[in-house]
């Protein structure tokens, strides 16, 4: 496996799930199951509802909402 480039949101995946004790899989659908739809709308949901810190927030964001396209 390699390693994703610096700045893809995948590369937070391995320190999200070590400090959340949660698969990548559960959070994207927690995403997905937000009636949130904006970036920032569930970035900041993450963070205060589930106590994500912003950038850990910012990558599940970012890649779910990429993946809906």
């Amino acid at each position: 496996m390699t390693t994703p480039p610096k700045g893809d949101p995948t590369s937070y995946f391995p320190s999200i799930e070590k400090k959340y004790g949660r698969p990548i899989q559960e959070w994207i659908d927690l995403v997905n199951s937000s009636p949130l739809t904006k970036h920032m709308e569930l970035v900041s949901w993450l963070k205060t509802e589930h106590g994500l810190g912003h950038g850990h927030a910012n990558a599940l964001v970012a890649h779910t909402l990429a993946g809906r396209k």
